[in-house]
């Protein structure tokens, strides 16, 4: 990958989730044995159905399910049962009850703080000054295992317009770091999407999700 070439990174330092919402099971089966591991979807009940269709497959090829997606108290139960990790925790009252969830389950589960750098209305996350109390309240769960931090900036047709924010995102993991506000596994950045993910990914990206350069723009 050109990217990881630019930052002196190695390809194995990425993970790439491929964003399956709104896919048909049909054409996810064909990404796996293509050679995807990792899996994002949006909407626990869509994910549910395809999770279930795809269950062979899956197990065979060790298949990881990411939800990416805001994620509702309500549907968290369910959300505990299929998926991986979680990217989108944003509060702490959902930290709390997939915690409790988890440990009602029997399951460690990873999850990642969004964070809203854009200040946008429409999208989810913690504020930026947020962040390191939410991370020092989340440690103190036994049943979470606090990965990092995830952003989807403001869309830009310049990719290079969104670098500032993957910097910011990465300026605050490292404060958090610093701080002692969270604890070793705490390195991640789940940022960059097809638009953007080269720049992400020179700017530190660990996780990046795409889904429009792999599966076509969405109907």
């Amino acid at each position: 990958m050109a990217a990881c070439g630019r930052a002196g990174r190695q390809v194995s330092e990425i993970t790439l989730v491929a964003v399956s919402k709104t896919v048909p099971a049909t054409r996810i089966r064909e990404a796996i044995e293509a050679g995807v591991r990792t899996l994002g979807e949006n909407r626990v009940q869509e994910a549910a159905a395809k999770i279930s269709e795809l269950g062979a497959i899956a197990a065979a090829y060790k298949i990881q399910w990411h939800l990416i997606g805001r994620l509702q108290s309500n549907k968290a139960r369910r959300a505990v049962e299929i998926f991986d990790a979680v990217h989108s925790v944003e509060s702490l009252k959902l930290a709390e009850r997939l915690d409790n969830i988890a440990g009602e389950s029997g399951k460690r589960l990873p999850v990642f703080i969004e964070v809203n750098l854009g200040g946008e209305e429409s999208k989810a996350g913690v504020a930026p000054d947020g962040v390191l109390p939410l991370c020092e309240q989340i440690s103190k769960f036994s049943n979470l295992e606090l990965k990092g931090l995830m952003t989807v900036p403001p869309f830009f047709d310049n990719p290079e317009d969104a670098r500032p924010f993957f910097q910011r995102l990465r300026r605050i993991r490292d404060r958090a770091w610093q701080a002692g506000a969270a604890g070793e596994q705490f390195k991640d950045l789940s940022m960059g999407m097809s638009n953007d993910f080269e720049v992400a990914i020179e700017e530190g990206a660990t996780f990046i999700r795409v889904g429009t350069a792999l599966f076509g723009a969405r109907r």
